[in-house]
């Protein structure tokens, strides 16, 4: 790719982000027909995506709640009631117990953390499942081929940036240009959501590259807020207009003008869309924190589909501090309560609008962390971690992939010996999780050259021609 195709894909990816962040002009607007705006389309489909950015613990999310597998946890994490400074294990009686699944693991039981009681409501009622030990893979891997080098691996494994690209571009092996999300838009707009008066992929959570494709773009909304143009005067307006369709006969310029174009166009016809639910609003209350905020405009959203004669969409909200080395007790508590109830509020608006079997929320995150506390009572950079899938078209009430066993230099540690810290080798990859959900997006499942799922995953085959399973089952 030619450095101008970059600089320019870049411009356009950015410039569409800003001039969208604030999304929703309400006035100038085309009207839409009462009945459009309430019509849900049969094959109306969404994904959330919430990114966990800093790397969440999944040892402190899911824990095994059986004798012996409570007690491998404890003894590696150290007991913080006793050491309040230094241990990161949870006293047993606060932990959230979920219904065991069929699928066999370790341990015979599992709870939650103490403060994602939504989750584990949405959980114990088959609305939510729990997917074990993911991570960024080129291929499967196991713990002598990883210590011999004889399978290559995700480059910087342990690097924020780099892993935090390597989930959502579905990329191991470079810093990706596109994102999952944005190549399933490539190829489902077309066939799935011809007609859309905005993009398929919405962010509220800022400029991502989860979301930028190589054939479409995304849309962004700064959630409680619809447009960086709100304040312009009709003068200016019309002003504005006029400026976006003029010919500069410059190609980058006039990239740059018509993706502010289309971003002027995107916050008009979705605020004349959820303005016809203004005296309809949802009834579902939302935490007053960030990611509820940002839930909530989904949601919003999603009301106005019909509207926007949408029938495919994709959002991107995402959640900040989860690089817990210090203080991760109250640091990681607090983020994990946020993130349970705005998962459980968001469920229950899909519920009101009954599109709850259409619309399935989930998370990503860099990476999980050691088993072995830090210094700071916290814990440091690892690899696998465990994930959250909500919706109505979950297979809930259970566990997919595997859950690592708990001991330091075990089979699915990293590192042996005094090193070892409880950095879990991935028994599932990311591409398998995401292909998942993708395919019950609506992109076709089979896998091979010339395919939709490797345009979109490029290394899936590689776990099918290792006899893995490219969905995990978790969906409907």
């Amino acid at each position: 790719m030619s450095r101008s195709s970059i600089s320019r894909r870049d411009f356009i990816r950015l410039s569409c982000c800003s001039a969208a962040a604030g999304a929703a002009l309400a006035t100038g607007m085309g009207r839409f027909g009462l009945v459009n705006a309430y019509a849900q389309g049969p094959t109306y489909k969404a994904l959330v995506c919430i990114f966990l950015f800093g790397g969440n613990d999944g040892n402190n999310t899911v824990i095994p709640f059986n004798t012996a597998g409570y007690q491998a946890y404890l003894t590696a994490r150290g007991d913080s009631v006793a050491n309040p400074t230094v241990a990161l294990g949870l006293p047993q009686g606060a932990l959230l117990p979920v219904t065991a699944g069929l699928n066999p693991q370790p341990y015979s039981a599992f709870a939650l953390h103490p403060q994602m009681a939504g989750i584990q409501s949405l959980y114990n009622s088959g609305k939510a499942a729990l997917v074990a030990n993911v991570g960024t893979l080129v291929k499967p891997i196991s713990q002598f081929q990883y210590t011999h080098g004889q399978v290559q691996v995700p480059s910087a494994l342990f690097s924020h940036s780099d892993q935090q690209n390597q989930w959502q571009t579905a990329a191991p092996n470079s810093n990706g240009n596109s994102g999952w999300a944005g190549r399933t838009a490539d190829k489902t707009q077309n066939a799935l959501n011809t007609g859309a008066k905005i993009p398929m992929i919405v962010s509220v959570a800022g400029a991502n590259i989860f979301a930028t494709g190589l054939a479409t773009r995304p849309a962004a909304v700064n959630p409680g807020q619809t447009s960086a143009f709100n304040n312009l005067d009709n003068n200016r307006n019309t002003a504005m207009q006029n400026l976006l369709t003029l010919d500069s006969g410059v190609s980058l310029v006039q990239a740059a003008s018509n993706i502010t174009g289309f971003a002027f166009a995107d916050s008009n016809n979705l605020a004349a869309a959820l303005a016809m639910f203004k005296n309809t609003p949802l009834q579902t209350v939302f935490p007053n924190t960030g990611i509820g905020g940002q839930l909530k405009q989904v949601a919003q959203i999603i009301q106005a589909r019909g509207a926007l004669s949408s029938n495919r969409q994709i959002f991107f909200c995402s959640m900040g501090g989860f690089d817990t080395h210090n203080h991760q007790l109250p640091d990681q508590g607090t983020l994990l309560g946020q993130l349970s109830a705005g998962m459980m509020a968001f469920y229950n608006a899909t519920v009101e609008m009954g599109v709850d079997p259409q619309v399935t929320s989930f998370t990503l995150s860099d990476f999980g962390r050691t088993l072995q506390p830090s210094s700071g009572a916290g814990s440091d950079h690892a690899w696998g971690s465990h994930h959250i899938v909500v919706g109505g078209a979950v297979h809930g009430t259970e566990m997919y992939g595997t859950y690592p066993t708990l001991a330091l230099g075990g089979n699915n540690d990293t590192d042996t010996g005094s090193s070892a810290r409880g950095r879990w080798i991935p028994t599932t990859s990311a591409d398998q999780y995401a292909a998942t959900l993708a395919t019950w997006f609506g992109v076709a499942p089979a896998v091979g050259l010339g395919t939709d799922l490797s345009y979109i995953f490029p290394d899936l085959i590689n776990f099918q021609n290792a006899g893995l399973p490219i969905k995990l089952g978790f969906m409907g």
